[in-house]
């Protein structure tokens, strides 16, 4: 039963069961866009994985993170059953050194994505937005890219590539994916001083023309009119120098990143209701046979234990153990109507604000942790706040410091604003320095970013004039 499901055999029972559990899937009351499964060797999968579309822009970055999964994997530390592409249709990618019971599972944890992705309100109005042919339009931009890169060269092509990826989760998720460039400004009439008596006399003279009441003048427009938080549409727009092939780059990592947002800020309540209907699927699939079926479970429960290896000690939420756990605690209290009700209106901030109960919390032994200078490691709380916003925190604002083009100065140089107050976050003035050098590249003009120390004073950071 342990064989992989990559011999002709065995691909025909997994499509056999695969219909018939879709088949339940429909019965049960799931809800979604037709899915294309594909079953794919583990070293095309983990590229899958890191570049995170089967066909992407190329980028050194992504060649790192290959290296850096791969070590994991060799570890036992990570490995990657599947990966699924909200779309219409879906695209659902499977290993095919996967055992049959694993892929059947997976199977079904597909179709709870599947589900999830298309009635979720967050997931609907993005792919509205950015469309749903994520994989054919990945493909098209890797394409030009390849284009440009023959035309203008390595070296140039990936200056603006690392500035743009290194801007990647620098979106406001509150605007459009296509959006207006700021409104001009109009000339306005700027009116002429009060004239003196002798003025008003020297006018009324015989044969003096009528003198204008006003003139106008042309207001320059500040730009931004308010801070930006959008920092690649910015960027896209307003760059002084900024070539049409360069623009094209910044907006096509800036749409691909409005794609991958749902995934992101929906992570806990997605892979939670997933497990949860993988789980129930595979309970109620009376036609799988009974070794397969204990094979699959066992696969289930390392997927939702809520720790890592051996440890007892859990010092990161496993999103699958906890969202699975909710969902659960939410069909028993309150029904599988309320849960779809859910799944429609949250995401991930109001599913943990709302549904993460004290009791729950006790029964999951969760907690906020604090890591002394020593190396040890103490429990500092466990009340409903703490640990709502310990798991919260680093989805706020993508996961990235929030910083705003704040003002483009007359010579075009460009002032960032670290909004430290409402980001709760400090930044790595390290890093900051590098990006700052990526984003003084395509702006060619000096930028600064404007922020704070690790003691609260003002900190000012600035790229190397171009």
């Amino acid at each position: 039963m342990c064989t992989t499901t990559n011999s002709p055999e065995t691909i025909e029972r997994l499509k056999q069961y695969s219909d018939r559990i879709e088949q339940l899937a429909r019965d049960l009351g799931l809800d979604y866009y037709p899915v294309d499964f594909e079953l794919v060797p583990n070293n095309f999968m983990m590229e899958i994985a890191v570049y995170g579309l089967p066909v992407r822009m190329p980028h050194w970055s992504f060649g790192v993170r290959y290296i850096h999964q791969l070590i994991r994997q060799g570890m036992g530390h990570s490995r990657i059953f599947e990966v699924m592409f909200p779309g219409d249709p879906c695209r659902a990618y499977l290993v095919n050194g996967n055992t049959l019971p694993e892929n059947t599972l997976v199977t079904a944890h597909v179709l709870g994505h599947a589900d999830f992705s298309k009635n979720n309100h967050l997931f609907a109005h993005f792919m509205e937005m950015a469309g749903g042919h994520i994989l054919e339009q990945a493909a098209a931009r890797a394409h030009r890219i390849e284009t440009a890169i023959h035309e203008y060269g390595q070296e140039r092509v990936e200056a603006v590539l690392d500035a743009a990826l290194a801007l990647e989760p620098h979106i406001d998720i509150n605007r459009e994916l296509h959006r207006p460039l700021y409104p001009a400004v109009k000339p306005r009439a700027a009116p002429e001083p009060e004239p003196d008596s002798f003025q008003k006399r020297y006018r009324q003279l015989p044969g003096e023309k009528p003198h204008a009441d006003s003139h106008t003048t042309t207001r320059r427009p500040q730009v931004p009119p308010q801070p930006e938080y959008d920092l690649l549409w910015f960027i896209a727009n307003y760059a002084p120098e900024l070539e049409g092939w360069e623009r094209d780059i910044f907006l096509a990592v800036r749409e691909e990143s409005y794609y991958f947002y749902p995934v992101f800020a929906c992570q806990i309540m997605n892979e939670g209701w997933a497990s949860y209907w993988h789980a129930r699927l595979l309970r109620e699939a009376d036609f799988l046979p009974q070794d397969l079926y204990l094979s699959a479970i066992k696969a289930h429960s390392d997927v939702v234990r809520p720790y890592a290896a051996e440890k007892q000690l859990a010092l990161a939420v496993n999103p699958y153990h906890l969202g699975f756990s909710m969902w659960e605690d939410i069909i028993e209290k309150h029904g599988l109507e309320a849960a779809r009700r859910i799944v429609k209106e949250e995401d991930d901030f109001g599913f943990i604000r709302n549904y993460l109960t004290r009791d729950l919390i006790e029964k999951l032994e969760l907690f906020v942790y604090e890591a002394r200078d020593d190396g040890d490691i103490r429990i500092s709380e466990n009340n409903v706040h703490a640990v709502h916003e310990a798991i919260l925190a680093p989805k706020f604002n993508y996961g990235a410091p929030r910083i705003a083009a704040n003002h483009m100065h007359v010579d075009g140089s460009l002032q960032l604003l670290h909004d430290h107050q409402s980001d709760g976050r400090g930044l790595d003035l390290g890093r900051a320095e590098r990006v700052l050098e990526y984003i003084g590249r395509v702006w060619r003009r000096p930028v600064t970013l404007h922020t704070v120390g690790e003691r609260g004073e003002a900190r000012v950071v600035t790229s190397k004039r171009i």
